[in-house]
């Protein structure tokens, strides 16, 4: 009998086939090469997408550079010049007593009734240097005895003496700072403990995000800066941070990063159209009018960037969370699918991609549904029309800020989809397209 080893199988063309044989140790795999030589792949499309994010980027940081808060106000902007004192003070006592009605007390009649039952609180001040301050006010309506117990902290205004008249003591509002502050270490721990490190990585980069709303872009705006380039630029530097900070610098972040950012630009735009069209006017309701006399004389241009910049704000957050999961969808399908092509890539994304537009939308309009509903129960009460109430300035504002929105998530999903499938097919390495950085190889022996 021959003791000669048997020949060696010839490996099959056919790449399935080949592809079997290796399963079970017939023949060697054959390794893929990737296109035109490169390994890794996917080297242009990073590229390219890299580019646009460094001059969006560079763009932004101009737009700063150029309406940075220079630590002047509007001209007659700001409060009257009044030394008021907020101070912590403790509740030692409640009860009902008389008081003279006000404009506050008025009926629905419109009359304003002579004497009003209403709450005096005695309380002790406990911060500051005039603690231990024994004072008496008189709580807001709708405050009962039972809402502070002794021992509830409240905070107290102190408006001192004028013109030889005795200083006035009153009613601030709740000591909120605990309960506050338990609610944001719970979400924080919530947070950390479920996502890891990803979970810290955002919660610090929802913090640099909420240090560039409160350094640039609420002084930019106060101090009559554009609307729309502080808006810009501060969404861009923001989403730039949060993006990369969360996920990590990678293919897969940088699409989903210029997605973001074309839906944003797609948001202002429409928003700006919305307010042209449905004439807009700022000061339509007693805040914003208020805010526009206390903004000084530029206070109506100002409250008009100050709605452009509620919509690219508002946007921000939906658009985000469409745009990662989108782009990490696409990728996870090529690495299910090697062979996939980009239309079949976008194909299968965008059935993803429509679960996404049909639960956003109803997720938008309910959250405003929410937030809305003391405005819409006072809108039932004076009993006007359905079309009435919806085209009042203070409704057409918040239509306008969410349709513009929503039409730029919807916009939006569809083109991160196509990117992330142009961008997907022309990676070859496993971690890349996984998001990870390395990858393990299985051979299955049978």
């Amino acid at each position: 009998m021959s003791t000669d080893p048997s020949p060696p199988v010839p490996a099959p063309h056919d790449p399935a086939a080949r592809r079997a044989a290796a399963a079970y140790g017939a023949v060697p795999p054959e390794p893929v090469e990737p296109p035109h030589g490169r390994h890794g792949g996917g080297r242009g499309p990073a590229w390219v997408l890299g580019a646009v994010v460094v001059v969006l980027g560079l763009a932004a940081l101009v737009g700063v550079a150029l309406t940075w808060p220079d630590g002047e106000t509007t001209a007659g902007a700001g409060l009257v010049d009044v030394d008021v004192q907020y101070l912590r003070a403790g509740v030692t006592d409640a009860r009902w007593t008389t008081c003279d009605g006000t404009i506050e007390d008025v009926a629905p009649d419109g009359t304003v009734p002579e004497t009003v039952q209403c709450l005096q609180v005695d309380a002790t001040v406990t911060g500051g240097s005039l603690a231990g301050t024994q004072v008496q006010v008189l709580a807001t309506s709708g405050v009962g005895v039972g809402d502070v117990p002794p021992g509830t902290g409240i905070i107290v205004e102190r408006y001192p003496p004028i013109d030889g008249a005795a200083e006035v003591w009153a009613w601030g509002d709740y000591q909120r700072g605990l309960p506050l502050g338990t609610f944001a270490l719970v979400f924080a721990l919530v947070t950390v403990l479920v996502a890891g490190l990803r979970g810290l990585r955002a919660l610090i980069g929802l913090a640099l995000a909420f240090v560039v709303l409160a350094v640039y872009l609420i002084p930019g705006l106060v101090q009559g800066q554009s609307g729309l380039v502080v808006a810009l630029s501060a969404s861009t530097v923001i989403v730039i941070i949060v993006l990369y900070l969360a996920h990590g610098v990678s293919l897969r972040t940088t699409t989903a990063l210029v997605g973001t950012l074309a839906g944003l630009a797609m948001v202002t735009g429409l928003g700006v159209l919305g307010a042209e069209l449905a004439h807009l006017q700022p000061g339509s309701t007693e805040e914003t009018y208020r805010l526009a006399r206390l903004l000084g004389d530029d206070g109506i241009q100002i409250l008009r960037g100050v709605f452009l910049s509620g919509v690219v704000l508002a946007g921000i957050g939906v658009l985000n969370d469409v745009t990662i999961t989108q782009a990490a969808a696409v990728f996870e399908l090529r690495a299910s699918d090697p062979d996939a092509s980009w239309r079949r890539l976008f194909e299968r994304g965008m059935r993803i991609g429509r679960d996404h537009i049909a639960s956003t939308v109803y997720t938008i309009a309910f959250a405003y549904a929410g937030a809305s509903l003391p405005v819409l129960l006072l809108l039932e009460l004076y009993a006007q029309p359905l079309t009435r109430t919806l085209t009042t300035g203070e409704f057409a504002e918040e239509i306008v800020r969410t349709l513009a929105g929503s039409v730029g998530l919807v916009l939006a999903i569809p083109l991160t989809t196509l990117i992330a499938a142009l961008a997907a097919v022309t990676v070859h390495d496993p971690a890349r397209l996984a998001g990870t950085g390395h990858s393990h190889t299985h051979r299955h022996v049978g």
